[in-house]
């Protein structure tokens, strides 16, 4: 598996066409995604059933020969497995009993308990390994502690993360400990998920660019750090991609600051600044706005040959600045790799 393309470049290696995948390849936009998501039931149903979670992992390989499959799961599985209630409102998102004092923090599994719960995903991981094109590397992953830390606070999603916010300033020990336990958990499973057949890990930082000055260092990059040097203690030789979405000038120097072997970039950076300033530590992944995949077109066509000309002269892994949206045309994603491949 080290001799893939997406594992080459992790490590390095420059292409001529880089390795593409897309974040959240496995998803809503998929009409064969829909059906069996209509057949789990419902989404945590679909999340923890090893069979379906599989088949959805391998859709979208299978119809565009991505260089890279992503697990099927949801960053919100760790929180479930350290006890908190977890469920989904249709049409709104996911909704937990908000963890916002110490005692709630305190109650809250330690991270070695947390693998029953998550043994499905395990087997999901297994199945992966089986049953994926052996040059299809399989990336596992998680939530990065801060951005899984804001969902667990507020008890579902916020649009500037305003009460992690509030409960970071308000109880600062607190707070840490919630971060501290969150962390562990991630090891943990990342590990567990490495030891299954994932052979590359992404942790996703989605709202890392709310934080700021020294709190981006503290509850961003540090943690990042921890896990990624925990990871390779454990797993040598194992790549990491880290994505501390809106990072903006902070994603300078973030490869060596974590010893990430991969950062990911949002659609809101250059690609010109980030060839200088990001690809200059290591591999680069993005940043094709996600906006292009529902609109197509010509600008669809120049974006993606923009980009790869951007960062022709470092190691690059073709992505999107964030994940695809439901409203994704599945042609343009064939338009997007088509163009990528070109001659």
């Amino acid at each position: 598996m080290a001799e893939t393309k997406l594992m080459r470049a992790l490590r390095g290696e420059v292409h001529e066409v880089p390795p593409a995948w897309m974040m959240r390849q496995a998803g809503r936009y998929l009409p064969e995604y829909k059906a069996t998501r209509e057949k789990a039931g419902d989404f945590l149903s679909l999340c923890y059933t090893p069979e379906l979670a599989a088949e959805v992992t391998l859709q979208p390989i299978r119809r565009f020969g991505f260089d890279a499959a992503i697990l099927f799961a949801d960053i919100l599985l760790v929180p479930q497995a350290l006890g908190m209630d977890l469920w989904f409102v249709t049409g709104e998102g996911p909704r937990l009993e908000p963890v916002d004092d110490h005692r709630k923090v305190a109650l809250l599994k330690p991270a070695e308990d947390i693998h029953e719960t998550l043994s499905p995903v395990y087997e999901t991981v297994r199945i992966l390994s089986r049953e994926l094109p052996r040059d299809v590397p399989l990336i596992g992953f998680a939530g990065a502690p801060w951005t899984v830390a804001t969902y667990m606070i507020a008890g579902r999603g916020t649009p500037d993360q305003g009460p992690a916010h509030a409960f970071k300033n308000a109880d600062t020990a607190a707070f840490e400990m919630l971060m501290a336990r969150v962390t562990d958990a991630t090891i943990a499973y990342l590990s567990a998920q490495v030891e299954a057949g994932a052979q590359v890990v992404k942790i996703f930082d989605s709202w890392a660019g709310s934080l700021q000055g020294e709190d981006f260092v503290r509850y961003a990059l540090e943690p990042a750090k921890k896990i990624t040097a925990a990871l390779k203690h454990r797993h040598p030789g194992l790549p990491v991609i880290a994505f501390p979405r809106g990072a903006g000038e902070k994603y300078a120097d973030f490869h060596a600051a974590t010893g990430a072997d991969c950062v990911a970039i949002d659609q809101d950076t250059d690609a010109a600044w980030a060839a200088a300033h990001v690809q200059n530590g290591g591999c680069v992944q993005g940043n094709l706005n996600p906006a292009h995949m529902v609109t197509g077109g010509q600008a669809l066509v120049d974006e993606v040959r923009r980009i790869r000309e951007a960062f022709r002269g470092g190691p690059h892994v073709f992505n999107l600045g964030h994940g695809i949206t439901p409203d994704a045309d599945p042609d343009n994603v064939a338009l997007m790799l088509e163009t990528l491949r070109e001659g």
